[in-house]
């Protein structure tokens, strides 16, 4: 492999890492502070990408980035308020059923008003276009790929700013906790758990706006991400943004580098001198190429993770 290729491919398992980070993001949000694994999650992301679309044929994409994703969390903190929050009292199960439904309701839903086909939700003009630093090196990496990554890592710094450093972080963190003394010190628990919903929600939804148009835009896009969104989160450790952020980066090369890579057990037996006939027994599976695997490799590091580590990288609860 070129160091051309090799960068080029480092760079775009990055930047889909971090797509994944920001899908990653607001599901752990939303499961560290309230105990909810919203199987719903992607189907907000397919809403951000729509409303996106939707809003940008009307006033451009740059309104559609803020207003596709205020939309979206204002619909999921609705969707707690009456809904989840009804569902609450019942327990676990019933929640994940709650959206487990709901995200087939979305996906009609969906289908009702946009249609099955694609959308053409374009990438803006102004960044329709290779990085001029990067092509004077010989590589080739589009500018709108580049300005994804800024998003995510704006997103995350902000987060964090959010959560550790603000008055409003500082009660989050409490009513995950200690709910009981946060009510008793004024502070409205269930209201709070609505807003972190609705900003996971939101989450989703930016993610939807800048990557619903970087891949395609259409009803099955949520189902394509939702496996391994959940990867992602289980693999990191349930709860934590830290290790979804590793997570999400790992994932990504591993994605990027295992698209391309022609190695097999084969070639790598044969290296140490150990040489097999195409009639030896397994010799079909020996040979398959990383590549020709590369889609189950993301499910066979989750399985691992959970035999070795069932927390995961940085887990701080397991239930």
């Amino acid at each position: 492999m070129s160091l051309e290729l090799f960068l080029v491919q480092l760079l775009n398992g990055v930047s889909y890492g971090l797509l994944l980070f920001m899908l990653a993001a607001g599901l752990t949000l939303i499961f560290s502070m309230m105990g909810v694994l919203n199987f719903a999650h992607t189907s907000f992301y397919m809403i951000g990408a729509y409303f996106a679309y939707q809003i940008s044929t009307w006033v451009g994409f740059w309104a559609a980035l803020l207003l596709a994703p205020l939309a979206v969390g204002l619909l999921g903190a609705a969707v707690e308020h009456w809904g989840l929050r009804r569902v609450h009292r019942w327990g676990h199960v019933p929640e994940l059923l709650f959206t487990f439904g709901l995200s087939y309701i979305i996906f009609e839903l969906v289908q009702v008003i946009w249609g099955r086909a694609p959308v053409p939700y374009q990438v803006p003009a102004a960044l329709d276009a290779p990085v001029g630093w990067l092509q004077a090196a010989g590589i080739t990496f589009p500018q709108y790929r580049l300005f994804m990554m800024a998003v995510a890592l704006g997103m995350l710094g902000a987060l964090w700013l959010l959560l550790t450093r603000t008055r409003i972080g500082l009660v989050i963190r409490a009513a995950l906790t200690h709910p009981e003394m946060v009510e008793a010190l004024g502070h409205n628990v269930p209201r709070v758990f609505m807003l972190v919903f609705g900003a996971g929600c939101a989450l989703a939804g930016l993610a939807g706006v800048i990557g619903g148009n970087a891949f395609v835009t259409e009803p099955g896009m949520a189902g394509t991400v939702g496996a391994i969104v959940f990867v992602v989160i289980v693999f990191g450790g349930l709860g934590s943004l830290a290790g979804a952020f590793i997570a999400s980066l790992l994932l990504g090369l591993v994605d990027s580098f295992g698209k391309t890579s022609d190695a097999s057990l084969v070639g790598l037996l044969s290296a140490f001198g150990l040489e097999l006939a195409p009639g030896s027994f397994g010799y079909p599976v020996l040979s398959m190429t990383v590549a020709q695997v590369a889609p189950v490799l993301p499910y066979l590091l989750l399985v691992l993770m959970l035999i070795f580590r069932p927390r995961g990288l940085l887990g701080t609860r397991e239930s």
